[in-house]
């Protein structure tokens, strides 16, 4: 072989490797965006990549409701996204949806999309047609992608339901938001972001400068709310009264003469397992709380009818949840169940009273 050959194929060697090497200190989009055809969108980049993170793309989804194949790339340089993580049984994420759906109504013409990221707490949350069911219950219209192995609440770094995170034009996560609240100041860099996408495409879009509430929305008073979410769950049983804590398997438990503010009592033969406990003969809940209203995650082999007691009384409709009626709850789908929704703040002991075997409880949660 020529030396000028080997000469060659050595400086290829080495630009490759320099290329390489050099590529560990390049950002790395996760996706393949549109670019904004402006042309002072580069200058704007740089020193957007200075201050935001890039938004991650849509991995490893297990199903689409609402659309098929959505990717945050495809959005890009077209679209103001705003990615929702959420779960169906979780009344905090629920509490969110009249905003989320009103917003989608309000703007999609203006140019947000919005795309539900369903990270599931529980394992019937994986079921796509548990999720298309909350999704009509709901009314969601915007697309939703199921994420069962976590793959993208892990690319975002997530650890809350519900999380908000608004991607702008060029494709940067501007703003985040954990938790419930603050509808206002969301909708006002919503507002923002729609307006810089209007003057980098060019385009004139009549965006509102007001905000607004959803008729349906359930307004908290979190400083009012003194009980925790109580799991039921031998993994994470830790407001347990009476039993084991921590312990998978039979129980026969008996009620206490008197119970403490904001722990879980059950009386009766209960079977514990990591993620839920199950009846398995006629058994009873007690929990007193500090709250206004009251859900509870749970499901049953059979329809079961619960009778439903505030205060050592049979609830009346007044006070009684979307989920009760004539005093008694019918447990059955795996899902999210309104029992009290009460007329104001206060400590209240709650009573329910279970016929036989077969009720799965998972959570009580308040607000």
């Amino acid at each position: 072989m020529e030396k000028r050959t080997i000469a060659l194929i050595v400086a290829l060697i080495l630009i490759a490797g320099a290329i390489v090497y050099l590529g560990q200190f390049t950002p790395q989009k996760s996706f393949t965006g549109i670019p904004v055809a402006t042309s002072n969108r580069s200058a704007i980049d740089a020193v957007k990549a200075q201050k935001y993170e890039v938004a991650r793309e849509i991995a490893e989804p297990s199903g689409y409701i609402n659309g098929e194949n959505i990717t945050i790339g495809a959005l890009v340089g077209k679209k103001v996204i705003l990615v929702d993580f959420w779960t169906y049984s979780c009344i905090n994420c629920v509490r969110t949806i009249p905003y989320l759906n009103m917003w989608y109504a309000k703007y999609h013409d203006a140019g947000l999309e919005i795309v539900g990221v369903h990270t599931p707490e529980f394992q019937f949350e994986h079921d796509i047609g548990n999720v298309r069911m909350a999704v009509r219950k709901y009314g969601i219209r915007y697309p939703v992608v199921l994420d069962n192995s976590y793959a993208t609440w892990s690319s975002y770094n997530n650890q809350y339901w519900p999380a908000d995170y608004l991607i702008d034009i060029d494709g940067f996560i501007v703003d985040r938001h954990f938790g419930e609240g603050d509808y206002d100041t969301t909708e006002q860099e919503i507002q923002a972001l729609l307006r810089e996408r209007a003057d980098a495409l060019n385009i004139t879009v009549a965006v509102p400068n007001t905000t607004g509430t959803p008729g349906n929305a359930v307004p908290v008073d979190f400083l009012r709310v003194g009980s925790p979410e109580t799991y039921f769950g031998a993994a994470k049983n830790e407001y347990l009264g009476n039993g084991n804590q921590g312990t998978a398997g039979v129980q026969t438990l008996s009620l206490p003469a008197t119970v403490q503010q904001s722990t879980l009592y059950l009386g009766g033969p209960w079977n514990f397992a990591p993620e839920y406990a199950t009846t398995t003969g006629p058994a009873k809940i007690v929990y007193q709380y500090n709250a206004k209203n009251v859900y509870f995650v749970g499901s049953a082999v059979n329809a079961t009818d619960i009778a439903v007691l505030l205060d050592g009384s049979p609830i009346g409709p007044a006070l009684g949840g979307t989920d009760v009626a004539n005093g008694t709850a019918t447990i059955r789908d795996q899902r999210l169940y309104s029992l009290v929704q009460g007329s104001d703040y206060g400590v209240h002991t709650l009573e329910l009273d279970v016929p036989g075997q077969g009720l799965v409880a998972y959570t009580f949660t308040f607000g």
